[in-house]
């Protein structure tokens, strides 16, 4: 058994992949599965979260978004392998987010930033499936065409997004905008791709300064508000957490592990897997996909991926 691993290495050191020939399998216990993958997505590893779960392991796999032949759990007929594998992760975070982390609801008003991002792209098909008005953030031209155009990929004559911001000149105010769509009541939920913690004269990278600070963030939620960031090491003042208390706002953090970091929880993280096929299946999500790569391609896709350098979803074709 050939696969791809990440290898281990000291804080501050690039990071590397590797392949490995295994010869000697694992013994197959009750509550395994033995499959033969078809597809395999990729996409950005934890280094932090590895570390902090102290898993002293010199090589770990890459690639857990799998879709393959197994025996008591079948890929819908309608479904390609890589369509399959394509929207685990996302559709995983996506439910996380909208479902199980703000209760989105119908008629709630509903910002998703980067929505031309492979994620963003199946949050607004979720949000707009319950009932959401859908508003998104661009980083791009390209970016905005793309959402404008998104409901024709699920077979849907209107727009997902009623309105895109498109971010690109650093021109446009978000806060404004949202207050300006919602008629100054403000939006009900705000899943972020990243936030800015300082000012943009402090931000090194121009993809950093394209992301909403968080007072933007906190000035556009409505009353009752919930904000679900992607932010892990999120720092908020206490003018900010006043803001939030005159609201009545609410900060949830997204972290797409938490299913598989607590035993508990697996019987709803099943059910959230089978909900995200059973949706990919009658066509209410349609990921954004690259084309399919070969195995032997899989350790530069990686690479890429790691450094979040893809846009689109990337998945090896067994």
């Amino acid at each position: 058994m050939k696969g791809l691993y990440f290898q281990q290495s000291s804080p501050g050191e690039e990071i590397s992949f590797v392949f490995q020939e295994r010869e000697n399998l694992p013994d197959i216990k009750d509550n395994y599965v033995k499959l033969q993958v078809k597809a395999c997505a990729l996409s950005w590893i934890n280094t932090k979260l590895l570390s902090e779960m102290k898993l002293e392991k010199e090589f770990f796999p890459v690639g857990r978004e799998i879709a393959g032949v197994v025996l008591e759990v079948h890929k819908p007929e309608k479904v390609t392998w890589a369509e399959a594998a394509g929207v685990i992760r996302d559709g995983i975070r996506s439910y996380t987010a909208l479902h199980s982390l703000s209760h989105l609801s119908p008629g709630k008003s509903v910002l998703i930033m980067d929505g031309a991002s492979a994620f963003g792209t199946i949050a607004i098909q979720l949000a707009y499936h319950r009932g959401a008005k859908v508003i998104s953030t661009a980083y791009s031209l390209e970016d905005k065409q793309y959402l404008e155009r998104l409901g024709r990929a699920i077979g849907v004559k209107q727009p997902l997004v009623v309105r895109v911001i498109d971010v690109s000149n650093g021109k446009v105010d978000v806060a404004e905008s949202c207050l300006e769509e919602t008629g100054g009541i403000g939006v009900d939920v705000v899943l972020d791709a990243g936030v800015r913690l300082y000012s943009k004269d402090d931000e090194s990278t121009l993809k950093l300064q394209l992301l909403p600070h968080k007072h933007d963030i906190i000035t556009l939620l409505g009353v009752g508000g919930h904000w679900v960031t992607t932010e892990e090491n999120l720092q908020l003042d206490p003018p900010d957490s006043h803001c939030l208390f005159l609201k009545g706002a609410t900060i949830s953090f997204l972290n797409d592990e938490v299913w598989n970091l607590s035993n508990v929880q697996q019987g709803k993280y099943l059910c959230i897997l089978k909900d995200v096929m059973e949706k990919l299946s009658t066509g209410v999500f349609r990921p954004l996909l690259d084309e399919p790569v070969p195995p032997y391609d899989a350790k530069v896709s990686m690479e890429i991926v790691q450094k979040n350098q893809a846009r689109k979803k990337q998945v090896i074709q067994f």
